[in-house]
């Protein structure tokens, strides 16, 4: 499986935790994992009143432009048509949704994008046929955590030189076999991150960068398209990871009172070392999991259901606890850069696609929306981080 993961994953991917398009495949099939909140067992969604509801459908904006939804919605009908699908749902822990009730759901936004001749009109008819489903949230009162991913952009060599000198590395035909407990990052690159040659990755060299920190990068999200110096594109995607679990450096910093909690950014994270390179080697090391590669076709980005995702039309979620393709309403504070520098958050309202997940999106308490490819996109999910809702749209049985 490609997976893209959070290119960038919110940068609390890097800043606290890891995201989505690049994490390992979780099995064929869903393994219901319900939230234990001291002795009971909270459901991950539960349906909204009629009252609740009518709030909800009046905030919900028109799309104006309906492509990308329209786009989103396809590559979850073609999740919803395949036999991982039917293996997915078959355990799924909540009997009412059904991988059918998703496609009818599915089929019946996506003729409503299409032909509703106005706001008006759109929020009535979804009112009347479908029904709102509520993530409990990580407080049991729907509060959800959300962060966003993108696809980074870097330089680098098909050959080591004297700039290019960071590798990533393809996957070990024995990965299978290694025995427990893997080797840690340092046992596979070095402190230095250039001794990768001495041990069992030599020979396993994908392609090389300039920047040590961006060769981390790429491994926090699983995925990223490589500029080489003859104006060719590599795009390369996750193939596998050793068994650890991923630990942020970008909380280490704050723990270690390097970078203030309310100053956690993307940027800020890499102003810092590149004002203090000599602490790489003290900070990445202590993020044990190895992340390996291969060239993938290009395009967009492939999430974990196996088809792509879509600029802010897909998210990542838990999916032992969420249904994996559905159509959801999510809720949120989404930063828009302002005229003269700095960024806003402006609350949003948006249909999205249920489309992907990550090692670190555990929980009815977390979303990871994909917001694009390239820089642009890493300044908004080097911001992405706050609190909202999460709703799941079902036609009425």
């Amino acid at each position: 499986m490609r997976r893209r993961w959070r290119f960038w994953a919110g940068l609390l991917a890097l800043l606290a935790v890891p995201m989505a398009v690049g994490e390992p495949a979780r099995g064929q099939g869903l393994q219901p994992a319900p939230e234990d909140r001291g002795t009971t067992l909270v459901p991950p969604l539960r349906p909204l009143t009629a009252t609740d509801q009518a709030q909800v459908w009046s905030s919900l904006p028109w799309p104006l432009d309906r492509q990308p939804l329209l786009q989103a919605i396809d590559h979850s009908l073609t999740y919803l048509a395949s036999p991982k699908a039917a293996a997915d749902y078959q355990d799924y822990r909540l009997p009412e949704i059904s991988r059918d009730r998703v496609w009818r759901s599915l089929q019946r936004l996506r003729q409503l994008v299409e032909t509703s001749p106005s706001q008006t009109a759109f929020q009535a008819a979804l009112a009347a046929e479908f029904e709102l489903y509520q993530a409990t949230g990580n407080d049991d009162q729907g509060t959800v955590a959300f962060t966003g991913y993108f696809e980074p952009h870097f330089r680098a060599s098909p050959v080591p030189t004297a700039e290019y000198r960071y590798p990533l590395y393809r996957r070990p035909v024995d990965l299978d076999t290694w025995p427990q407990p893997h080797p840690t990052r340092v046992d596979l690159e070095g402190i230095d991150g250039l001794q990768g040659s001495q041990g069992p990755l030599a020979g396993l060299e994908l392609v090389w960068l300039a920047s040590r920190l961006e060769a981390f990068l790429v491994q926090v999200q699983g995925s990223a398209k490589l500029v080489l110096p003859d104006g060719g594109v590599m795009a390369v995607g996750y193939a596998g990871r050793t068994d650890y679990p991923y630990t942020s450096i970008g909380r280490a910093l704050v723990e270690d009172g390097k970078i203030a909690a309310g100053e956690l950014s993307l940027p800020r994270l890499m102003a810092y070392f590149a004002d203090h390179p000599d602490q790489l080697d003290s900070y990445l090391p202590r993020n044990p999991r190895f992340i390996f590669f291969q060239e993938t076709p290009g395009g967009d980005p492939v999430g974990s259901l196996r088809v792509p995702v879509t600029a802010g039309y897909s998210i990542a979620t838990d999916k032992s606890l969420m249904p994996p393709g559905a159509i959801a309403l999510v809720q949120f504070p989404l930063p828009q850069a302002v005229p003269g520098g700095g960024w806003i958050n402006q609350h949003t309202s948006r249909l999205v696609l249920d489309q992907d997940t990550g090692g670190a999106i555990l929980g009815p308490g977390r979303v990871d929306l994909f917001v694009g490819s390239g820089p642009e996109a890493g300044a908004i999910a080097g911001r992405l981080h706050g609190t909202g809702r999460l709703f799941y749209l079902l036609l009425r049985p």
